[in-house]
């Protein structure tokens, strides 16, 4: 049994690698690992991803700082997070898939729980825009039952916590210009290449 867990700020204490999976897996085990995180490589930089046990809760750009992001999820949360990439295999594979073009949709469970509302809605619409397709703020705030906040679209785009899995990038202006993404504009462009190839 684990006395304690260690959240991610004492992980940097960096205990040797089969202390860590032991760690890991009893945690797992004891029902004691809230959230997995671990970091995979892109084309766009390097992804953190996160889940709890109901599924995939965040994805983030290197530019958002890991290390911010998981102090922001073990409050929002829960501390108990380790590094415990089994969890997130299947999400790793799917994205590997995705950014060599085998792979037009996602499909892992999916933690909503850091969004509400209309930003939920708003989530809850961007996979149906499909692979390669551009739809724009007004057309996605109709989606979601308010065609007048078009405003509150960018900012659920902009605060979306599932990027690339919840394809916000797929939303751009009503000129066609990108508008602001939380990878940056470098990012945004690079998967909408990706998906027009």
């Amino acid at each position: 049994m684990i006395d304690a867990i260690w959240s991610f700020p004492f992980e940097a204490q960096v205990l040797p690698h089969h202390m860590h999976e032991r760690l890991t897996t009893e945690a797992e085990r004891e029902g004691l690992l809230d959230v997995a995180y671990d970091t995979v490589d892109s084309p766009v930089g390097p992804l953190l991803l996160a889940a709890t046990e109901e599924g995939l809760v965040k994805v983030a750009f290197d530019r958002q700082d890991h290390d911010a992001v998981l102090a922001a999820l073990a409050e929002a949360i829960s501390p108990r997070i380790l590094r415990a990439p089994a969890r997130l295999a299947a999400v790793a594979r799917q994205l590997e898939e995705y950014f060599t073009g085998r792979r037009r949709t996602f499909d892992v469970p999916l933690d909503f729980r850091l969004a509400r509302g209309f930003r939920l809605s708003v989530l809850e619409h961007l996979p149906e825009i499909d692979y390669g397709h551009t739809e724009s703020y007004a057309q996605v705030a109709a989606a979601a039952g308010s065609p007048r906040a078009v405003r509150a679209v960018g900012t659920a785009c902009a605060l979306n916590p599932l990027p690339v899995v919840v394809p916000c990038h797929r939303v751009v202006r009503s000129d066609g210009s990108y508008g602001q993404y939380a990878g940056g504009e470098e990012a945004k462009r690079t998967l909408l290449t990706l998906e027009a190839a």
